[in-house]
């Protein structure tokens, strides 16, 4: 396999070597180059022999030398140099097979890609890997890769999957934690199938493969309700949710003995479903789990606390609204006490919005829609800013999930918009209008 080339950065060292546009990069000492991991793996050596065929099909190599890490120079049609991969199963509890008809194509697409899992930390589920991704993975020491495994009974996979592979897919887990490549693993639970028992063997046989199994998130299963014709699951209540919280703490508890590291974590949202109070922040060690929704509470609170100890107050009269999921507002409400008791001169309203667009069992902050933000919204005293997370919008874009921009927010609602990463400090500085740090 071969690689074009679409464009050579100028002055870098493949333009000086000679490479032009349009040709075609077939190996970088004699490794085959067939996608951006290859290339960025092997590009990173000091002295480079680069296979290069010409637009007249003739094969030359070229001599490179240039500093290590230092880019060659090379630009592709597509960031992974490939077509992205697309997930061959059908699981039971898929989110995109519950989205609605009539949103854009790009929301339908179901990647299970192992190169976006080290490059952007997506989660593949190994049923769509070769034997040389495998390999390269190994050979490479690619690390962390992202796994959902979901349970580790193979028969159990197999049907919450919809993939008759699922099940051995699993040995691929075992030889790369064998192999000692670090891995962090999600469960997501579906009430009856995958929870209690089969939860604990999950447990038990992941936890049985660390330190390469460096952390175990657990998730409840989400559900719009746009499934019509789908596997029948119903979500976690209170009581179910309380079940798993004991059963992962203990486990937890069980690996910190033996191993020195809890491994294991429920997710926030077990945590809110339960009535119960998020763990503080030291609970979740180095919080490799944060783009799960694990501990990304208990790390706000932390950061935003910190930034209280420095803040003595305002000069001036501030009026704001923070809104978020409706599962997240009792927390992020009572976290902004102590600001409030500080400030005097301060209103800031934390406002839950209810999830019409894919149904009220969705209460994360994630999935909440441009649409509903407006119509539940409107006409309310919202003060002079409207503070939002960015996980509510698409990754590095300004839209949200049903196509409502942030512009058309700021519109409607006739308030300016301000975006903020899951930061305690971004959060502060927000509320109260700075810019500067605190």
């Amino acid at each position: 396999m071969s690689v074009k080339i679409f464009s050579v950065d100028k002055d870098s060292p493949a333009e000086l070597a000679g490479i032009c546009p349009g040709e075609t990069l077939v190996s970088i000492n004699s490794n085959e180059i067939c996608d951006v991991l290859d290339y960025r793996f092997y590009e990173t050596n000091k002295s480079l022999s680069i296979a290069i065929k010409g637009k007249d099909g003739q094969v030359r190599n070229v001599q490179i030398r240039k500093g290590e890490y230092e880019p060659i120079g090379l630009e592709f049609e597509t960031y992974l140099m490939d077509q992205e991969h697309s997930c061959r199963n059908k699981c039971v509890f898929c989110f995109i097979d519950q989205l609605p008809k009539g949103m854009r194509s790009s929301l339908y697409f179901k990647d299970d890609d192992s190169r976006l899992s080290f490059l952007f930390g997506n989660y593949i589920t190994l049923t769509n890997i070769s034997d040389r991704d495998v390999e390269r993975i190994i050979k490479m020491h690619i690390s962390p890769v992202n796994i959902s495994v979901h349970t580790t009974n193979p028969e159990l996979r197999v049907k919450m999957m919809g993939n008759r592979f699922a099940g051995d897919s699993l040995k691929i887990l075992y030889r790369l934690a064998e192999a000692g490549v670090k891995i962090n693993s999600q469960l997501v639970l579906c009430p009856g199938l995958n929870d209690g028992k089969e939860l604990e063997r999950s447990l038990s046989d992941l936890g049985a493969l660390y330190p390469s199994v460096q952390s175990i998130a657990v998730v409840p299963v989400g559900l719009t309700k746009f499934r019509e014709d789908l596997y029948p699951l119903k979500s976690y209540d209170a009581f179910s949710a309380e079940e798993t919280i004991r059963i992962v703490e203990r486990y937890a508890e069980n690996f910190e003995a033996k191993y020195g590291a809890k491994i294991c974590y429920a997710a926030d949202e077990f945590y809110l479903k339960a009535n119960r109070p998020i763990p503080p922040a030291f609970f979740y060690g180095d919080f490799d789990q944060l783009e799960n929704g694990v501990g990304l509470l208990a790390n706000l609170k932390q950061e935003f606390e910190f930034a209280l100890e420095d803040f003595s107050g305002m000069s001036e009269e501030r009026s704001v609204t923070l809104i978020t999921g409706t599962a997240a507002h009792p927390f992020l409400d009572e976290l902004l006490d102590e600001l409030r008791i500080k400030c005097h001169n301060l209103t800031c309203n934390v406002v839950p919005i209810r999830n019409d667009f894919f149904g009220h069992t969705i209460n994360v902050a994630g999935l909440v829609t441009g649409g509903d933000i407006i119509r539940q919204l409107k006409g309310k005293q919202l003060g002079s800013e409207l503070i939002m997370p960015n996980v509510m919008l698409r990754h590095e874009t300004n839209v949200f999930l049903d196509d409502v921009t942030v512009e058309d927010v700021e519109r409607e609602l006739n308030v300016k918009v301000t975006v903020i990463p899951n930061d305690g400090y971004e959060l502060l500085n927000a509320i109260i209008g700075s810019d500067a740090s605190v």
